[in-house]
């Protein structure tokens, strides 16, 4: 039965964090390379390019974009694609799209590539964009290339895989999975649509040389576009638990029958660990030796609480709200 978040909220701990801690957390140590290697591969491929379609997660469709890509890649069309457009909490949408538009960004898609939602509008919006503009010594070919970037595990093969299957009705070309890193090099070119002739290049996923603070860090984190291991199972696991309560998603209360919300990380961890029965054993040293102690396995714990999340079995999140929230002078917002 679904408990109303009402009732959830109200049988919780009303002593709740009005904020996350960052203390003790170091970005430069979660993003050891700028990966300018891979950027540096996709600039000279630009020759070949028509355009260029930028994805990212809609759940941070204003954090953790890479500025590079702009400076260095925005001499071509630009689409930017927001997957995951399932998971996201997509309440102020047309906020996003206004506060976009303030930067810039004028052609934006929402989709969902394990579902193909949306993708029949990706073609379209391509073909204009190339044919209303000059194609740089590339007007003697008839077939379109286009460059899909992004930071990692946001959905870039997919989106390939995707078109594949909407404009050629065939199987995956580009390798797909569900931790970053999978794509390590410019690719060849992959064939997405017949008419227009389209092709595609694959690239690599590349961060930002420098995230701007710790949360945008953790935000990129939560979303998997990085390995969990290099800022922490636990600490991501705490910050999607304190962004899930801040936003009343208290789906995984149900999820892992816990009865009520928490805010203390240890105390749900313990619950979940206990709910699957992950438990590990612990040498205790005492008086007479050591003794094997049965114990929570908490690393177990967080990593399913965070799997879960991603697959999207704990409700709709949107990272970006406070942003949102601050104000915008003069910010025209587009139609529905």
């Amino acid at each position: 039965m679904r408990v109303p978040a009402g009732a959830l909220w109200s049988a919780a701990v009303t002593s709740w964090r009005s904020g996350f801690s960052f203390a003790g957390q170091e970005v430069a140590r979660w993003f050891p390379g700028h990966m300018a290697k891979g950027l540096k591969k996709m600039q000279s491929s630009l020759k070949l390019v028509d355009c260029i379609i930028e994805v990212h997660d809609a759940r941070i469709p204003l954090s953790g974009r890479n500025p590079l890509f702009q400076e260095t890649l925005g001499i071509k069309p630009h689409l930017l694609v927001l997957n995951k457009m399932d998971l996201a909490d997509l309440k102020e949408k047309q906020k996003i799209l206004g506060r976009l538009n303030k930067e810039g960004v004028k052609n934006v898609i929402f989709t969902n590539c394990l579902k193909d939602e949306n993708i029949k509008q990706i073609v379209p919006t391509v073909t204009e964009l190339i044919e209303s503009g000059y194609r740089y010594h590339r007007g003697e070919n008839l077939e379109y290339c286009i460059m899909v970037i992004g930071v990692p595990n946001v959905g870039k093969s997919s989106l390939i895989n995707s078109l594949r299957r909407q404009h050629l009705k065939k199987g995956k070309a580009s390798r797909v999975g569900g931790d970053p890193g999978i794509t390590r090099a410019v690719m060849s070119k992959i064939q997405v649509c017949e008419r227009p002739l389209m092709f595609l290049l694959d690239t690599p996923g590349v961060l930002a040389p420098r995230i701007p603070d710790v949360e945008t860090g953790l935000k990129l984190a939560t979303c998997g576009t990085i390995l969990d291991h290099l800022v922490g199972e636990d600490i991501i696991a705490d910050y999607l638990l304190f962004s899930l309560n801040k936003q009343q998603q208290f789906r995984y209360v149900e999820h892992y029958d816990l009865g009520e919300a928490c805010d203390d990380i240890g105390s749900v961890l313990k619950r979940i660990a206990i709910k699957l029965k992950k438990i590990h054993k612990v040498k205790v040293l005492t008086g007479t030796g050591d003794v094997n102690v049965i114990q929570p396995n908490y690393s177990a714990a967080a990593y399913d609480f965070i799997r879960s999340f991603r697959n999207g079995l704990l409700g709709q999140v949107m990272f970006d709200t406070a942003i949102l929230e601050e104000p915008q002078e003069n910010t025209v917002l587009p139609p529905e």
